[in-house]
This record gives structure tokens, C-alpha cells and sequence, in this order.
């Protein structure tokens, strides 16, 4: 089972890939560094929900 955690993560994941070629086609590095953002933010999020869900099937 997933958790919101892991579901908003790869949301993230997926905006900030999106968002990171936006920037490289476009050329604007500020876009392209956002998407970069994002994208490490999503995994952080998602590597929280894994944890919170490895902790809740141990219980």
C-alpha cells in the first residue's frame, strides 16, 4: 500500500523532470534549476513515505 507521501514524491519527481526540459529547451536556467529542485525535493518526499511505511508494516 502507498502512502501521500510517496504518491506527492514522484508527483514532484515527474513536475520537476518536466519542468528541467521546459528550462534546457527554453535555455532559461532558472526553470531548468527549479525542475532540478523538485526534483531531489520529490525524492526526499518519497523516500520519507517509504520510511513511514516500512515503519507501519512492522507494527
Amino acid at each position: 500500500m502507498v502512502n501521500k507521501d510517496q504518491v506527492s514524491g514522484v508527483a514532484k519527481q515527474v513536475k520537476g523532470s518536466v519542468k528541467e526540459a521546459a528550462g534546457k529547451a527554453t535555455g532559461n536556467r532558472k526553470t531548468q534549476a527549479e525542475g532540478i529542485a523538485d526534483k531531489v525535493s520529490g525524492k526526499v518526499q518519497k523516500a520519507y513515505g517509504d520510511a513511514k511505511q516500512k515503519l507501519k508494516d512492522s507494527l
